[in-house]
């Protein structure tokens, strides 16, 4: 059971104001503040199809490149001994560090999907 909306490469939250007694949300993973509304279900998802669209029509008109979730970069803070045995496993594979990092992320996922620890 997934506990966000999606759309066009975007994430959207869903949440319930008992104030309200409305559900509303945003665009999760980027910096611009993008939100919707909704009386119900089917209207907060159109409500956020309408706010991506709207999102991205704004950036085109305006020359801003728009956020994107999840680009596939992102600065790790290991240490100067794990960093230092990554550059070294590195170095003796004939590899880059980027390599090294990325195939140990995709080895511990893995074990973590299979184990029920991780839903993809």
């Amino acid at each position: 059971m997934s506990q966000t909306l999606q759309y066009r490469g975007y994430n959207g939250s869903v949440l319930y104001s008992a104030e309200d007694r409305m559900l509303h949300g945003r665009i999760l993973d980027i910096r611009d503040m993008v939100s919707y509304g909704g009386t119900g279900l089917e209207d907060l998802e159109a409500n956020f199809h309408a706010a991506v669209d709207e999102y991205l029509a704004f950036c085109e008109e305006t020359g801003k490149t728009p956020d994107v979730p999840f680009k596939g970069t992102f600065n790790v803070r290991v240490g100067p001994d794990l960093h230092r045995r990554a550059a070294l496993l590195a170095e003796a594979r004939k590899t880059k560090l980027n390599t090294v990092v990325q195939q140990a992320l995709e080895e511990y996922l893995g074990r973590a999907s299979h184990s029920g620890q991780l839903s993809a």
